[in-house]
């Protein structure tokens, strides 16, 4: 805004710039024909010396009246067109600041979901994990029930196979030592001891 505020003083000021700079002009010529001094140098200031002040004094009158008009319209058109280009390049940085705090939301955006699909990558991860050691732990269990019911198994099949063993080398060491202790008069004895059990 400051600087459409400045841009205003050149169409204030146009037509006096304008001005200042005939005057100017116009004593540079004075003092250029007066140095001259005609055609001889030194005779002073002579008549034809007033007809070419006159005729440049009629020229920039000339060029005031013919630029008068067209000078500040065309300084009047540059200060609109840079007016105009202030504004355009204030909507389009207005329009840019906007495209970046959306940018900048999104990104945020983004970035917040991004954070909750970790999160929720983390939390499957730790389901799955305690899940895993649950059915492990559950295995290992069923496992160490299998071998227990297998060890009890072979165990009662090694002592049925020892007491089968015990009691088959006993029988046969007692009918050893039966029959080394019992003689024929002995055998006879008890068959008949027997016998009158089964009559009676």
């Amino acid at each position: 805004m400051k600087l459409l505020r400045g841009a205003e003083r050149p169409r204030r000021y146009a037509g006096i710039i304008f001005l200042l700079i005939l005057v100017v002009s116009a004593g540079f010529a004075v003092s250029a024909f007066a140095a001259g001094g005609g055609e001889g140098g030194s005779k002073g200031w002579v008549s034809a010396d007033w007809a070419r002040v006159l005729n440049f004094a009629v020229l920039v009158l000339l060029l005031f009246v013919v630029l008068r008009k067209p000078l500040p319209k065309m300084l009047n058109n540059r200060i609109d067109g840079i007016r105009a280009e202030l504004s355009e390049l204030e909507a389009q940085k207005a329009e840019a600041e906007q495209k970046l705090a959306g940018y900048n939301e999104k990104l945020s955006a983004l970035e917040d979901e991004a954070d909750k699909i970790v999160q929720q990558y983390v939390k499957q991860g730790n389901e799955a994990k305690a899940r895993i050691l649950k059915e492990a732990e559950a295995s290992a269990e069923k496992l160490q029930q299998q071998a227990r019911r297998a060890i009890e198994h072979e165990f009662e099949q090694a002592k049925s196979k020892l007491q089968a063993d015990v009691l088959e080398k006993s029988l046969k060491k007692a009918e050893e030592m039966i029959s080394s202790q019992i003689n024929e008069s002995d055998q006879g004895q008890l068959i008949d001891e027997y016998l009158q059990k089964v009559v009676s």
